[in-house]
């Protein structure tokens, strides 16, 4: 841009020169041609001496140079173009904005959604849990109490003491059939059932005294529950448990009835 200036300003120079040039031939032939027609004619003067000399050809201006207009500036952005520029990009940026925040709370619905979900899942996992432990619970109560009534009906030693057993010897005592018997000063009492092991608690007893567990047995001869019941003359609670691990280990003969039995065991604490 600037070597097109220069140039377009030596041309102006250039055309000045040639006019001026022009101009001074013209006017020495002018000149020249005044010079003639005064020698061949009469000079006569008019006026005063001021106004004398003939015709005085007058400076002729120069042509004036043509003049170059400097190439138009870029164009600059106006405030209004920058300020709808900077507003568009501000929505630009708040719509994203807005659709993240949207994606957030959508995604913390869901989550929140499934926790609550998750949460009625367990506490109806726990509510189904504790029924089924209520009942539980409450059969094996009424198999306690059942076998209270039923331990009830053999007299003397304590419910289900179906006879009298001693703390020294390994000799079983009493019918089979009969469904009770002693052994080792243990007795038991369980309907229609044999006795196949019953083992003999610790003698690691901080107390003397009887204990009576109330058993349930399932068909296949296992003490599925045992707990101490009325009879009980022993306050030591750790005698007790004794005598209800040892319950736990007893084991009766095979029957094919369905339902599961209820009997007792008594055990007789006595140092030696």
């Amino acid at each position: 841009m600037v070597s097109k200036r220069r140039s377009n300003t030596i041309a102006a120079i250039g055309t000045a020169l040639v006019m001026l040039l022009l101009f001074l031939l013209l006017w020495f032939i002018r000149i020249y041609s005044v010079h003639e027609q005064e020698d061949n004619g009469i000079e006569v003067a008019f006026g005063v001496a001021e106004d004398g000399g003939g015709f005085q050809p007058q400076e002729s201006q120069a042509a004036p140079s043509e003049s170059v207009s400097p190439p138009p500036a870029p164009s600059q952005p106006s405030s209004n173009d920058l300020m709808v520029q900077d507003d568009e990009e501000s929505l630009a940026l708040q719509r994203q904005r807005d659709a993240e925040e949207k994606a957030r709370q959508q995604a913390e619905a869901e989550r929140l959604q499934k926790q609550r979900e998750e949460q009625q899942r367990l506490e109806a996992e726990r509510q189904v849990r504790e029924k089924a432990l209520a009942e539980q619970r409450a059969k094996e109560q009424a198999a306690i109490d059942k076998a209270n009534q039923f331990g009830s009906l053999f007299g003397n030693n304590g419910a289900g003491a179906a006879g009298s057993g001693d703390t020294e010897g390994d000799t079983r005592r009493g019918n089979p059939d009969v469904g009770s018997g002693s052994s080792g000063g243990t007795s038991w009492s369980l309907a229609g059932r044999s006795c196949k092991s019953l083992p003999a608690p610790s003698n690691n007893f901080s107390q003397e005294g009887k204990v009576v567990v109330a058993i349930i047995v399932d068909g296949s001869g296992k003490v599925v529950s045992a707990k101490a019941t009325e009879g009980t003359t022993v306050s030591d609670d750790a005698t007790i448990q004794l005598a209800v691990k040892a319950a736990y280990k007893a084991e009766f003969s095979f029957t094919d009835r369905p339902d599961k039995q209820f009997g007792t065991i008594t055990y007789i604490f006595k140092y030696k």
